[in-house]
């Protein structure tokens, strides 16, 4: 029974359009809610701006955008999800954080072909729970190299 513990990951449940997705809770910093953002000038179009996050200049990105979906005016439900990526703390914009569980390892699957419509290399897997479906995202991947750098500069 001990040794179960261990094969759960820890994860925090979040909302886009009517779709369940789960970051690992080791990548999360907080959840905040939404706040006034300061639009950056040239950057890409799913960065939405920066937020001032007790002290440090956070870069951040709309996920609905990031991934192709409608944008969705923001509610009293919306989050902004701060998590790390290499060496940077980004804000991720959801639709609603649900929840903190833990998902058994053996409950992970290797990501489909298509998702909704989140590209499949955004995704680290999909896990089947009782009545629901979450699907795992690479925060590595949802940005490239090159984006982050382009988020640090927006930083400093």
């Amino acid at each position: 029974m001990e040794n179960e513990a261990v094969l759960d990951k820890k994860v925090i449940v979040f909302q886009l359009k009517n779709e369940e997705y789960a970051v690992s809770v080791e990548q999360v910093g907080s959840i905040e809610r939404i706040e006034p953002i300061t639009r950056v000038p040239q950057t890409a179009d799913f960065v939405k701006g920066v937020i001032n996050m007790r002290g440090v200049v956070t870069p951040i990105i709309d996920l609905r955008k990031r991934f192709g979906i409608e944008e969705a005016e923001y509610s009293e439900a919306t989050r902004i999800i701060i998590v790390y990526m290499d060496d940077i703390e980004v804000g991720l914009i959801v639709d609603a954080a649900n929840d903190v569980i833990d998902i058994p390892e053996s409950s992970i699957e290797p990501a489909p072909e298509v998702v909704g419509t989140v590209d499949v290399d955004y995704l680290e897997g999909v896990a089947k729970l009782k009545n629901r479906l979450l699907i795992l995202l690479n925060l590595q991947k949802v940005l490239s190299k090159n984006e982050i750098k382009q988020l640090k500069s927006v930083e400093g």
